[in-house]
């Protein structure tokens, strides 16, 4: 786009010898605003972003690029990083937990009206704990309440075993081991 400085004065003004001359000492700094205005929109999109946008896009994911890529490869690594943290669905949360817990070792449970997802891990599971909490914290949505526990033997796990059975076992490990 031409964006000439002296046509945004009254005609009249154009033909004065001094008003031309400071148009025209002006209209570099005025192409440098207009240029870098430019290309701070186009550095939001990182199809369109420039080396500065995909350098700011690298520092923000924490990505450090290899010295011998192109552009073209920074900008894929980014759209790869965060197409990798789009938000989960339900049915793609509890594939995670399965590949994590077996599936049986785990239960999900979302209260949408009290914002809170709640995982209750089987003490089958209880090594992948930490593993876990850091998958819903890393794919959770920031306004939900997690909460991860264990979900530990009840009286009911034991029922029809004799008493002779259990007593091998202290009551520690009949909450919290599996038996």
């Amino acid at each position: 786009m031409d964006r000439r400085l002296i046509d945004y004065i009254p005609p009249i003004l154009r033909d004065i010898r001094e008003f031309l001359a400071i148009m025209q000492s002006e209209q570099p700094e005025v192409e440098n605003a207009w240029s870098a205005a430019d290309d701070l929109w186009e550095n939001q999109y990182i199809s369109s972003a420039g080396e500065l946008g995909v350098s700011r896009w690298e520092s923000i994911l924490g990505i450090t690029p290899k010295a011998t890529a192109t552009l073209d490869e920074r900008k894929f690594e980014i759209l790869a990083m965060l197409n990798a943290k789009l938000p989960y669905t339900m049915t793609e949360l509890k594939k995670q937990l399965s590949m994590l817990c077996g599936d049986d070792g785990y239960s999900v449970e979302l209260d949408n009206d009290g914002y809170t997802l709640m995982v209750l891990l089987a003490l089958t599971a209880k090594n992948n704990y930490n593993a876990v909490v850091s998958l819903l914290e890393e794919i959770a949505p920031a306004n939900l309440i997690l909460t991860v526990n264990l979900k530990y033997n009840q009286h009911l796990t034991f029922a029809g075993r004799m008493h002779g059975e259990m007593k091998a076992y202290t009551h520690y490990d009949l909450r919290n081991e599996v038996v």
